[in-house]
């Protein structure tokens, strides 16, 4: 197995050189809370000092006590002297506003946004408070951010549109004849990530993270590194057999300078595929097979996972197979199948003897 596998260190190292760059721009007393975040997970941590420093910004630019300090000076006096109105204040200033995340447009006027970045500052006062570094947290009493799940509809293929979506594969039915005759270098490939996907419900990160090492063909098996650096063995179909094995025959040779690289999934210029890559190449298939719905690889991980549960009716299962450790996180997004509920209870007779 191998693990801590060398593509999940080098992720890792590249997400603490970020980090320690980034915190620079931050006080010091922030420094013992994203550290203790970087330790399960290096890139959460970025992500939470992209917070953090949206906040510090909007302390600059609207707290008098903050405008005569540069961020990475700004006393902790002023956050122990903030009210939940200041709080509150603040998410209506993050609702007015659009910036940019790590190379990407967050919206932040989206109540998903707001609640993200809500989560990371009630984290940081948690932790700064149960520390002694502060005394008040002004997030405990401020507006909670309600995602509206259940107006929120979560979009998924339907057991014809996978069909046709792998089909588009196959066929190289994308583009022009030119692009058609070039996507046939990476056809193998591009089926086998997206039926892995579609059939075991994998992240595109776990996806794009094994290594040939971790499939197992006698058991159909292979071993994955999920969040929190957990490894878990998984299980894949006679389907999914046969696409890796046609890949890794057919196609994998030629895009290998030696016998001894471990990475699965290979990009044209010989390098392991990089998550952009798969998410370009859900996008780029997902355009032609089903032009009506926005298809992500998370979308492919909600298919399955809503699949899985309608063939089963079993919650835990689908639970352990996707990897959550919160089973409410499952029922909230894969086992909402409100339409067949509601068919389903229409055809009850709740008074029949």
């Amino acid at each position: 197995m191998g693990r801590d596998s060398e593509y999940n260190k080098e992720k890792d190292k590249k997400y603490r050189l970020k980090l320690e760059a980034m915190k620079k721009k931050l006080p010091t007393y922030t420094y013992e809370f994203l550290d203790s975040k970087a330790q399960r997970n290096p890139n959460t941590a970025v992500s939470y000092t992209y917070d953090l420093l949206d906040f510090f910004e909007y302390l600059k630019e609207f707290c008098p006590g903050a405008k005569s300090y540069e961020i990475s000076s700004v006393p902790a006096d002023i956050l122990n002297s903030l009210t939940f109105q200041d709080i509150n204040e603040y998410q209506k200033y993050l609702s007015a506003k659009d910036v940019t995340i790590i190379g990407k447009y967050d919206r932040q006027n989206e109540i998903s946004g707001i609640a993200r970045k809500m989560s990371a500052l009630r984290s940081f006062y948690k932790y700064q408070v149960e520390h002694q570094f502060l005394d008040n947290d002004p997030t405990v009493g401020a507006n909670k951010q309600n995602r509206k799940d259940d107006d929120h509809v979560i979009i998924r293929l339907t057991p014809s549109e996978v069909d046709t979506f792998l089909n588009v594969i196959k066929n190289c039915e994308v583009g022009s004849l030119r692009q058609q005759k070039i996507l046939q270098n990476t056809r193998y490939r591009d089926l086998a990530i997206l039926t892995l996907l579609l059939r075991t419900g994998i992240r595109v990160s776990e996806c794009v993270g094994l290594d040939v090492d971790d499939l197992n063909f006698n058991e159909n098996s292979m071993v994955v590194v999920r969040k929190g650096r957990k490894e878990h063995i998984l299980y894949f179909d006679e389907v999914t057999k046969e696409a890796l094995c046609d890949y890794l025959e057919l196609e994998r040779p030629h895009y290998i300078d030696s016998d001894k690289e471990k990475a699965l999934f290979m990009s044209i210029q010989k390098r392991r595929i990089a998550i952009r890559s798969v998410q370009q190449m859900v996008n780029k298939y997902a355009h032609v097979a089903v032009a009506n719905k926005k298809i992500s690889p998370h979308k492919m991980r909600s298919t399955y996972g809503t699949a899985l549960y309608n063939k089963t009716g079993d919650i835990r299962l689908v639970a352990d197979v996707l990897g959550h450790s919160d089973i409410n996180t499952t029922a909230k997004h894969y086992a909402a199948s409100e339409d067949a509920h509601r068919r389903a209870a229409a055809k009850v007779d709740p008074y029949s003897e």
